[in-house]
């Protein structure tokens, strides 16, 4: 598959926490029949849908402990959250509505009830699983078991498992076979694959190819070189953590020079990762919520007009549409991943502007291919104000963002478009002539202007 063709850049994706969202208990009781909770999703199928969203990525929905991250089995759905066969009806149903599926793929750690582990408890060094995760039978663990063993960063909750092993590999691999198998899964986010070994990694990527040739692959990556993950780890791309934290910061700070210099170094002409489909947010399950975190409310507005405009993959994480806001509390990230339901949402938040304007946004994003595909070309940089260009074979659009509370006045600098017109047609339909390849204009507080070169 060449560069480029790939569906991720046409998507727009709805993330959403399933175990939060749906309010299931915060511990897993191991007992009992399933409760059916996965099938609150069909609540959701026209929120995401109104808002353009064509991908739906799940945390993690599989058998744990309690948050998703410490699996106790990677073939079962959560019994908190329903059945293998509910939510195989969910999935087919999304495909039916045109919408992709990409799950939590968490392969570096397990939890404590893990199979595995638990035979481990029990039969010490005498167990056949010795070997599935790096232990030490010299010395006890924090917790106090008679052996130690790595963990994902300290927590003990989440022990690591062994990826040089093959029988760990072959059942990471004979799982992700099933969820292809039995749910038509389009696509893995992996879980701390900046932790995973490049090698599992590699052989993951070509697995999942040989069953569906157009699989996503994406890695959470916080620091680094992304390129990396995409080379050495056979990946598609990266969470974009880089861009994250100017497309909030620039306004906190009415700095948009953080930005742009981050989007010239990934994008721009010599960019490190042009080509790449990052997967861009201004919020997820980790961090707090954009309507928290930014000063003023009303940057909101700039915000997501940037988020759906720049290269790589916009993402709209639950809720979020709506303004809500959320951060950790005492370190916990229960705040980040609430119980939420669409209909009450629509009825009681005073924000319905915001989430039709990411609507909006989503739509002019889906008209036009220059912006999910187009080159990324500078423009325009002050503190308060960034333009851009994106660029395709047959289509120039100029997004033109402002921060401050006042009209912002600016001139683009325009080359080989002498001559031009640039028409707006996300605000007011105005026009601007390029006149010795300057145009002048304002652009609204607080918001943005999409012009089309004509």
């Amino acid at each position: 598959m060449s560069e480029g063709d790939h569906w991720a850049f046409d998507a727009v994706v709805y993330h959403l926490f399933p175990l939060g969202c749906f309010g299931a208990p915060e511990r897993n009781p191991f007992t009992g029949a399933p409760v059916d909770r996965i099938s609150g999703l069909r609540r959701w199928f026209d929120c995401f849908g109104q808002l353009g969203g064509n991908v739906l990525m799940l945390g993690p929905i599989f058998e744990s402990s309690t948050h998703g991250y410490d699996t106790a089995d990677l073939c079962r759905i959560d019994r908190r959250l329903g059945d293998n066969d509910s939510f195989a009806a969910i999935a087919r149903e999304l495909h039916q509505r045109g919408i992709r599926l990409v799950l939590d793929g968490v392969f570096h750690h397990t939890g404590r009830d893990f199979p595995a582990f638990r035979d481990v408890l029990a039969r010490g060094a005498a167990s056949q699983f010795r070997d599935w995760y790096d232990l030490d039978f010299t010395r006890s663990s924090p917790r106090g078991d008679p052996f130690h063993y790595e963990a994902w960063h300290g927590h003990h909750s989440l022990p690591k498992l062994n990826l040089q092993n093959r029988a760990v590999r072959d059942y990471l691999l004979a799982a992700v076979s099933s969820w292809i198998e039995r749910f038509d899964i389009d696509g893995l986010r992996l879980d701390a694959a900046d932790a995973l070994d490049f090698e599992f990694q590699r052989e993951l990527a070509a697995h999942c190819r040989a069953l569906k040739r157009d699989f996503w692959l994406i890695g959470e990556v916080v620091h680094g070189d992304y390129r990396r993950w995409a080379n050495r780890g056979g990946l598609d791309a990266t969470t974009n953590y880089e861009a994250y934290k100017g497309l909030w910061s620039s306004l906190n700070e009415r700095n948009y020079f953080e930005i742009a210099y981050t989007l010239k170094r990934q994008f721009g002409a010599d960019g490190l990762y042009r080509g790449m489909p990052l997967y861009n947010f201004v919020d997820n399950h980790d961090v707090a919520r954009a309507a928290t975190i930014l000063k003023e409310r009303t940057h909101l507005y700039p915000l997501y007009a940037l988020l759906m405009t720049m290269p790589g993959v916009p993402s709209i994480y639950y809720g979020s549409e709506w303004g809500i806001e959320g951060c950790k509390i005492r370190g916990t990230d229960a705040p980040l991943r609430p119980a939420l339901d669409p209909v009450e949402l629509a009825r009681t938040s005073p924000n319905h502007e915001l989430c039709a304007t990411i609507a909006r946004l989503s739509a002019f994003r889906r008209c036009h291919p220059v912006l999910r595909r187009g080159d990324y070309i500078e423009l325009h940089v002050a503190h308060e104000q960034f333009a851009f260009m994106r660029r395709v074979a047959g289509e120039s659009m100029v997004v033109a963002l402002n921060a401050s509370t006042h009209a912002g006045e600016i001139t683009l600098k325009i080359p080989d478009m002498q001559g031009a017109r640039l028409v707006d047609v996300l605000s007011d339909g105005r026009a601007f002539d390029v006149v010795r390849g300057c145009a002048k204009f304002s652009i609204p507080p607080r918001w943005a202007r999409i012009l089309a070169v004509s």
